[in-house]
């Protein structure tokens, strides 16, 4: 029999890649998410790639007896993927206490019903944000934290010692976080992809919209960074690639296979790319010419990041494999359908 695997935010961006690959490596999956930042209409997609539709539960993680409830009726999930959160880095600095309510409190009421129901395994969906600036790249697992440039990315930080803690204080627990860097593309069906609500706070979708002509122009903040061109540089990382390192971080858990209680993957591809080379690729990749304009820096944006992935492919046995091309030509894709471009 499959074993059962709960994905929190199972309708959002990463988790829907997420549900696919667990599904085609042959887990039975139940998704949970409040479907503040996601549709419905994800579930159908995902059945239209996989042949499967997944278990569905709308309900707000945050909400205990809820929670309590939905783990009540489900006491045979052998695993959990966490992503279900509040993420626009620009209103958590707005609505702070949102963000600390809704993402440290989801987490909590979860590791509650794991202690009650015994579940042992969970896989937590961290970023790159608690590195902050680092001072030396590229950034391994060993790379000290920094405090936090939002309430948003205070969230993944404090979640991490959450789960680290209580790791250590229930031994029957087991966890890995995953840092990922920054997640672009689409499923190479263009049926699921990243649909922000409102204005895009990331950059691929921007570029996106820009070509779509939802957006009058793609703003490029700041040009004098110390660069290769003067624009920011980041890790970008295709969604499938980071969708199959948490269907290897499940197998990690189940099979008894982790070295530690709780362990730490950083998700990338080793390599940096600017705003601008991506802006490049992207008109490269699928012939639509942007229009962009450069302006001021962004307050609260670091000037690089890159991940050094040696710990994730020689203990996970996992590499980001799309290139960049490749991959910026899904995001297009996904957005054309969206749209209805031709």
């Amino acid at each position: 029999m499959a074993a059962k695997i709960l994905v929190t935010g199972g309708t959002g961006y990463i988790g829907s890649h997420t549900v696919v690959e667990l599904q085609q490596s042959g887990y039975d999956v139940v998704v949970v998410d409040d479907l503040s930042n996601s549709s419905i209409d994800v579930l159908d997609n995902i059945e239209k790639i996989s042949g499967i539709k997944p278990a569905f539960e709308q309900l707000n993680l945050a909400d205990a007896v809820k929670t309590d409830e939905f783990f009540s009726k489900n006491t045979d999930i052998a695993a959990i993927i966490h992503f279900a959160a509040s993420k626009a880095v620009g209103e958590s600095v707005q609505i702070p206490l949102h963000y600390y309510r809704n993402n440290l409190v989801s987490l909590m009421n979860i590791l509650d019903c794991q202690l009650k129901y015994n579940i042992p395994n969970i896989v937590f969906s961290s970023s790159c944000t608690v590195y902050g600036q680092p001072e030396v790249l590229p950034v391994t697992e060993k790379t000290p934290r920094k405090d936090a440039e939002s309430p948003y990315g205070n969230t993944k930080r404090v979640n991490e010692d959450i789960l680290n803690d209580s790791i250590k204080a229930y031994p029957q627990l087991k966890g890995i976080a995953l840092r990922y860097f920054n997640p672009i593309g689409a499923h190479p069906t263009a049926l699921i992809g990243e649909l922000p609500l409102g204005v895009p706070q990331n950059l691929v979708p921007f570029i996106t919209q820009t070509a779509a002509g939802l957006r009058d122009e793609l703003k490029v903040f700041g040009d004098d960074y110390d660069t290769v061109d003067g624009s920011a540089v980041r890790d970008y990382i295709n969604v499938v690639d980071l969708a199959k390192a948490h269907v290897v971080a499940i197998a990690r858990l189940l099979e008894n296979k982790n070295k530690a209680g709780y362990e730490i993957f950083n998700l990338g591809t080793g390599n940096g790319y600017s705003v601008l080379e991506i802006v490049k690729g992207f008109e490269k990749a699928t012939g639509v010419k942007l229009n962009y304009q450069i302006v001021e820096r962004r307050a609260g944006d670091i000037e690089k990041i890159w991940a050094d992935t040696t710990y994730a492919n020689e203990e996970l046995g996992w590499k980001a494999e799309k290139g960049l091309e490749e991959t910026l030509r899904s995001a297009w894709n996904w957005e054309k359908r969206v749209r209805g471009i031709q």
